[in-house]
Formats: C-alpha cells, sequence, structure tokens
C-alpha cells in the first residue's frame, strides 16, 4: 500500500541519548511530536542535538503518533 508522507519542518526540542527518545516542536506551531531513536537511526543522522532543524513525517503510534522519515532541514 503506497502513502503519501505530508513532511513537515520542526526543531528538536529534547533528545534522551539513553532512552532513545524525545520530542520536536513543528515550526507551524502544532504538538510537539515524539521521536524514537530508530527514526533517527534510519535517517543516518549520528547527532540528533536541541535546537537542529529537520523535516519530518507524522505516523499514527499506538500512543498517538510519532515522527518518521526524518531529514535534515
Amino acid at each position: 500500500m503506497h502513502q503519501d508522507w505530508v513532511m513537515t519542518t520542526a526543531t528538536v526540542k529534547f533528545f534522551n541519548v539513553q532512552k532513545g527518545l524525545g520530542f520536536i516542536s513543528p515550526e507551524d506551531g502544532g504538538q510537539d511530536v515524539f521521536v524514537q531513536v530508530t527514526a533517527v537511526e534510519q535517517a543516518g543522522m549520528t547527532r540528533f542535538t536541541e535546537g537542529r532543524r529537520v523535516s519530518f513525517a507524522i505516523q499514527p503510534d499506538k500512543r498517538g503518533t510519532k515522527a518518521v522519515k526524518l531529514k535534515p532541514a
């Protein structure tokens, strides 16, 4: 099944390397979005630090939504 991803730009708000999770803040002022380390690794990013700008898509998750398809912005 093909899915069209809507990409949005955001800034890394918080990321805990030890726990492998964090949040990004969309530039459009929407709600913060959960990020898992697997999405960061799939993007090939070695640094995911506070203040970094990224583009991403939102995917529904059992707990709400999460960021996927991360790319440096």
